[in-house]
């Protein structure tokens, strides 16, 4: 069954940094493409950071400029570097990851696996 590990998260203070790691389990899979999201209390789930299988990126505006999205192909990893944290960042953060995977020898895809959630809290 695919699934998709995150670690990383934890208590800081305003303008320090946290890296949160995503990383594919079991050695069949893969990652294609993975977004960053997070929930905050009380508000919708959002995206903040993406990166496509060619490693082109993407990242909300309230987030652009401080936080780094990363994958490590050899590690079936995709990282997220969090720096100048601010206290509006606290949330659930979580990883959504498309997987690729073989199965007799076709390239097969599963989509929008999702991680479980780690929190992030940034004190003023």
């Amino acid at each position: 069954q695919a699934q998709v590990l995150v670690s990383g998260g934890g208590l800081v203070q305003a303008g320090g940094s946290l890296r949160l790691s995503c990383e594919a389990s079991g050695s069949m899979y893969s990652i294609d493409a993975m977004g960053w999201y997070r929930q905050a209390p009380g508000k919708q789930r959002e995206l903040v950071a993406a990166i496509a299988s060619d490693g082109s990126t993407n990242y909300s505006d309230s987030v652009k400029g401080r936080f780094t999205i990363s994958r490590d192909n050899a590690k079936n990893t995709v990282y997220l570097q969090m720096n100048s944290l601010k206290p509006e960042d606290t949330a659930v953060y979580y990883c959504k990851a498309d997987l690729a995977y073989s199965s007799d020898y076709i390239l097969q895809y599963e989509y929008g696996v999702w991680g479980q959630g780690t929190q992030v809290t940034v004190s003023s």
